[in-house]
Protein backbone atom coordinates (compact mmCIF):
# COMPACT_ATOMS: atom_id res chain seq x y z
CA UNK A 1 0.00 0.00 0.00
CA UNK A 2 2.78 2.43 1.16
CA UNK A 3 4.45 1.51 -2.24
CA UNK A 4 1.47 2.49 -4.67
CA UNK A 5 0.84 5.69 -2.52
CA UNK A 6 4.48 6.75 -2.94
CA UNK A 7 3.59 5.90 -6.95
CA UNK A 8 0.84 8.38 -6.74
CA UNK A 9 2.29 10.68 -5.55
CA UNK A 10 5.66 10.79 -7.23
CA UNK A 11 2.97 10.64 -10.67
CA UNK A 12 1.32 13.84 -8.78
CA UNK A 13 4.88 16.01 -8.63
CA UNK A 14 5.30 15.00 -12.29
CA UNK A 15 2.99 16.33 -13.05
CA UNK A 16 2.59 19.74 -11.18
CA UNK A 17 6.53 20.12 -12.47
CA UNK A 18 5.41 19.29 -15.80
CA UNK A 19 2.83 21.67 -15.60
CA UNK A 20 5.25 25.23 -14.77
CA UNK A 21 6.49 24.62 -17.92
CA UNK A 22 3.31 25.13 -20.02
CA UNK A 23 1.87 28.13 -21.62
CA UNK A 24 0.27 30.90 -19.30
CA UNK A 25 2.78 29.93 -16.63
CA UNK A 26 4.95 32.50 -14.84
CA UNK A 27 8.02 33.74 -16.48
CA UNK A 28 10.74 35.74 -15.66
CA UNK A 29 10.96 39.67 -16.39
CA UNK A 30 14.09 39.82 -15.76
CA UNK A 31 15.99 40.95 -12.75
CA UNK A 32 14.59 44.07 -10.36
CA UNK A 33 16.59 47.29 -9.63
CA UNK A 34 17.93 47.26 -6.31
CA UNK A 35 16.12 49.19 -3.75
CA UNK A 36 17.34 52.55 -2.70
CA UNK A 37 15.72 54.16 0.37
CA UNK A 38 15.89 57.83 1.16
CA UNK A 39 19.48 59.27 2.21
CA UNK A 40 19.33 62.16 4.95
CA UNK A 41 21.19 65.03 3.89
CA UNK A 42 22.67 67.20 6.63
CA UNK A 43 21.32 65.39 9.71
CA UNK A 44 22.99 67.73 12.53
CA UNK A 45 20.50 70.35 11.09
CA UNK A 46 18.20 71.92 13.85
CA UNK A 47 14.60 71.44 12.65
CA UNK A 48 12.08 74.17 11.84
CA UNK A 49 9.99 75.61 14.10
CA UNK A 50 7.69 77.76 12.36
CA UNK A 51 6.39 77.82 8.81
CA UNK A 52 8.58 80.05 6.18
CA UNK A 53 5.34 81.70 4.96
CA UNK A 54 1.41 81.60 6.08
CA UNK A 55 -1.09 81.87 3.12
CA UNK A 56 -4.54 81.12 5.37
CA UNK A 57 -4.05 77.39 5.79
CA UNK A 58 -5.86 75.91 8.62
CA UNK A 59 -7.74 79.64 9.72
CA UNK A 60 -11.61 79.20 10.67
CA UNK A 61 -14.00 81.84 11.38
CA UNK A 62 -17.47 81.57 12.84
CA UNK A 63 -19.17 84.33 10.88
CA UNK A 64 -21.85 86.31 12.98
CA UNK A 65 -25.38 87.11 12.64
CA UNK A 66 -25.93 84.54 9.95
CA UNK A 67 -28.66 82.29 10.55
CA UNK A 68 -28.76 79.01 8.52
CA UNK A 69 -31.87 77.08 9.08
CA UNK A 70 -31.77 73.41 8.40
CA UNK A 71 -27.78 73.93 7.20
CA UNK A 72 -29.12 74.90 3.89
CA UNK A 73 -26.66 77.59 2.37
CA UNK A 74 -28.70 77.93 -0.68
CA UNK A 75 -30.89 80.48 0.69
CA UNK A 76 -27.98 82.72 2.09
CA UNK A 77 -27.21 86.37 1.02
CA UNK A 78 -23.42 86.35 -0.70
CA UNK A 79 -23.06 89.76 -0.02
CA UNK A 80 -24.50 89.46 3.30
CA UNK A 81 -22.13 87.26 4.18
CA UNK A 82 -18.82 89.11 3.36
CA UNK A 83 -19.86 91.74 5.09
CA UNK A 84 -20.47 89.72 8.05
CA UNK A 85 -17.26 88.20 7.80
CA UNK A 86 -15.74 91.58 8.32
CA UNK A 87 -16.67 91.29 11.69
CA UNK A 88 -15.79 87.84 12.37
CA UNK A 89 -13.17 87.13 14.77
CA UNK A 90 -10.75 83.95 12.96
CA UNK A 91 -8.86 81.75 15.17
CA UNK A 92 -6.08 82.74 14.21
CA UNK A 93 -4.70 86.22 11.99
CA UNK A 94 -2.86 85.01 9.02
CA UNK A 95 -4.22 88.47 7.35
CA UNK A 96 -5.78 86.48 4.64
CA UNK A 97 -9.62 87.07 5.77
CA UNK A 98 -9.20 91.04 5.45
CA UNK A 99 -10.02 93.14 2.46
CA UNK A 100 -8.60 96.17 1.13
CA UNK A 101 -10.69 99.56 1.87
CA UNK A 102 -11.65 100.39 -1.66
CA UNK A 103 -13.23 96.62 -2.02
CA UNK A 104 -15.08 97.13 1.63
CA UNK A 105 -16.17 100.28 -0.22
CA UNK A 106 -17.64 98.56 -3.61
CA UNK A 107 -19.59 95.94 -1.67
CA UNK A 108 -20.89 98.63 0.59
CA UNK A 109 -22.30 99.92 -2.76
CA UNK A 110 -23.20 96.42 -4.09
CA UNK A 111 -26.99 96.58 -3.40
CA UNK A 112 -26.93 100.26 -5.35
CA UNK A 113 -24.20 99.54 -7.50
CA UNK A 114 -24.67 95.58 -8.71
CA UNK A 115 -22.34 95.84 -12.01
CA UNK A 116 -19.33 97.05 -9.46
CA UNK A 117 -19.82 94.71 -6.84
CA UNK A 118 -16.89 92.48 -6.29
CA UNK A 119 -18.47 89.83 -4.74
CA UNK A 120 -18.76 87.06 -7.78
CA UNK A 121 -21.77 84.33 -7.91
CA UNK A 122 -22.14 81.55 -5.47
CA UNK A 123 -21.26 78.07 -5.86
CA UNK A 124 -22.09 75.33 -3.83
CA UNK A 125 -20.60 71.90 -3.44
CA UNK A 126 -20.53 69.29 -0.66
CA UNK A 127 -16.45 69.73 0.69
CA UNK A 128 -16.91 68.29 3.80
CA UNK A 129 -18.76 65.22 3.16
CA UNK A 130 -21.19 65.52 5.92
CA UNK A 131 -23.87 65.57 3.09
CA UNK A 132 -24.35 69.34 3.29
CA UNK A 133 -23.29 71.62 0.45
CA UNK A 134 -20.94 74.36 1.21
CA UNK A 135 -21.04 78.07 0.21
CA UNK A 136 -17.97 79.02 -2.21
CA UNK A 137 -17.73 82.52 -2.62
CA UNK A 138 -15.33 84.19 -4.86
CA UNK A 139 -14.30 88.29 -4.12
CA UNK A 140 -12.51 90.61 -6.94
CA UNK A 141 -9.72 92.66 -5.76
CA UNK A 142 -7.23 94.83 -7.22
CA UNK A 143 -4.24 93.46 -9.59
CA UNK A 144 -6.14 90.64 -10.94
CA UNK A 145 -6.39 89.23 -7.32
CA UNK A 146 -9.12 86.78 -6.34
CA UNK A 147 -10.22 86.15 -2.64
CA UNK A 148 -11.50 82.90 -2.57
CA UNK A 149 -13.72 81.61 0.74
CA UNK A 150 -15.30 78.50 1.72
CA UNK A 151 -18.13 78.67 4.12
CA UNK A 152 -19.44 75.37 5.88
CA UNK A 153 -23.22 75.32 8.09
CA UNK A 154 -22.99 74.36 10.98
CA UNK A 155 -24.63 74.22 14.51
CA UNK A 156 -27.87 76.75 13.05
CA UNK A 157 -24.73 79.15 11.61
CA UNK A 158 -21.93 79.61 9.65
CA UNK A 159 -18.45 79.04 9.64
CA UNK A 160 -15.54 79.91 7.17
CA UNK A 161 -13.12 76.65 6.48
CA UNK A 162 -10.93 78.67 3.94
CA UNK A 163 -9.41 82.01 2.73
CA UNK A 164 -7.01 82.27 0.48
CA UNK A 165 -6.07 84.86 -2.08
CA UNK A 166 -4.00 85.02 -5.34
CA UNK A 167 -3.73 85.98 -9.00
CA UNK A 168 -5.35 82.72 -10.09
CA UNK A 169 -5.79 81.74 -13.69
CA UNK A 170 -9.05 79.32 -12.44
CA UNK A 171 -10.66 77.96 -9.93
CA UNK A 172 -12.28 74.53 -10.04
CA UNK A 173 -14.28 71.82 -8.27
CA UNK A 174 -13.64 68.42 -8.53
CA UNK A 175 -14.78 66.14 -6.31
CA UNK A 176 -14.57 67.18 -2.90
CA UNK A 177 -11.50 69.44 -4.01
CA UNK A 178 -10.89 73.20 -4.76
CA UNK A 179 -8.20 73.64 -7.40
CA UNK A 180 -6.65 77.06 -7.73
CA UNK A 181 -3.99 77.53 -11.11
CA UNK A 182 -2.25 80.55 -10.32
CA UNK A 183 0.81 82.01 -13.39
CA UNK A 184 4.07 80.97 -12.54
CA UNK A 185 7.29 83.62 -12.48
CA UNK A 186 8.29 80.54 -15.37
CA UNK A 187 7.07 80.91 -18.64
CA UNK A 188 5.13 77.98 -19.64
CA UNK A 189 4.52 76.72 -15.95
CA UNK A 190 1.93 77.02 -13.51
CA UNK A 191 1.40 76.23 -9.52
CA UNK A 192 -1.62 74.39 -8.58
CA UNK A 193 -2.92 73.69 -5.35
CA UNK A 194 -5.85 71.48 -3.90
CA UNK A 195 -7.05 72.59 -1.05
CA UNK A 196 -8.94 69.45 0.91
CA UNK A 197 -11.15 69.23 3.87
CA UNK A 198 -9.43 67.86 7.21
CA UNK A 199 -11.54 66.72 9.54
CA UNK A 200 -9.28 66.57 12.35
CA UNK A 201 -8.14 70.54 11.87
CA UNK A 202 -12.02 70.95 10.79
CA UNK A 203 -10.77 73.54 7.92
CA UNK A 204 -9.75 73.14 4.33
CA UNK A 205 -6.19 72.47 4.32
CA UNK A 206 -3.54 72.82 0.69
CA UNK A 207 -2.59 68.64 0.56
CA UNK A 208 -1.37 69.14 -2.93
CA UNK A 209 0.70 72.72 -4.24
CA UNK A 210 2.64 71.79 -7.48
CA UNK A 211 4.36 73.64 -10.54
CA UNK A 212 3.06 71.75 -13.53
CA UNK A 213 4.05 72.45 -17.25
CA UNK A 214 1.43 73.98 -19.09
CA UNK A 215 0.15 72.29 -22.23
CA UNK A 216 1.48 73.56 -25.69
CA UNK A 217 -1.93 75.31 -27.44
CA UNK A 218 -2.49 73.59 -31.30
CA UNK A 219 -1.56 75.73 -34.11
CA UNK A 220 -4.83 76.86 -35.46
CA UNK A 221 -6.31 75.18 -37.93
CA UNK A 222 -6.73 76.75 -41.57
CA UNK A 223 -10.28 77.20 -42.59
CA UNK A 224 -11.19 75.39 -45.80
CA UNK A 225 -11.20 77.22 -48.55
CA UNK A 226 -8.94 79.99 -47.37
CA UNK A 227 -5.53 80.36 -48.95
CA UNK A 228 -3.01 81.10 -46.52
CA UNK A 229 -1.29 84.03 -47.32
CA UNK A 230 2.18 84.29 -48.98
CA UNK A 231 5.39 85.16 -47.79
CA UNK A 232 6.74 88.59 -48.64
CA UNK A 233 9.73 88.43 -50.57
CA UNK A 234 13.01 89.55 -48.86
CA UNK A 235 14.22 93.04 -49.37
CA UNK A 236 16.46 93.44 -52.90
CA UNK A 237 15.10 90.06 -54.09
CA UNK A 238 13.09 91.05 -57.50
CA UNK A 239 9.56 89.13 -56.98
CA UNK A 240 8.45 86.84 -60.03
CA UNK A 241 4.97 87.66 -59.74
CA UNK A 242 3.97 89.61 -62.23
CA UNK A 243 1.23 92.26 -61.21
CA UNK A 244 -2.10 92.44 -63.15
CA UNK A 245 -3.34 95.55 -64.62
CA UNK A 246 -4.09 98.30 -62.20
CA UNK A 247 -2.91 96.65 -59.15
CA UNK A 248 0.32 97.29 -57.16
CA UNK A 249 2.89 94.40 -56.81
CA UNK A 250 3.34 96.10 -53.60
CA UNK A 251 2.35 94.29 -50.28
CA UNK A 252 0.16 96.50 -47.71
Amino acid sequence: MRSSAAVALGAVGAALLTGCGVGGGLRSAGPAPNAVGPARLWPGLPPASAAPYDYGEGETARIPGIEVPHGDVHRLDPVAVVRAGLKARPNRSSGTADLPADTVRRIDTCRTEPVSCPVLRPYFRDLTGDGKDDLVLGIRLADHQLSVRVYMPEAGGLTRILSTTDAVISVELAGRDLIMRVPSAITGYEYRTAWTWDGRQRAMLPTRDEILRMPTPPPPQQRPGVTPPTATPPTGTPSTATPSAGVSAERR
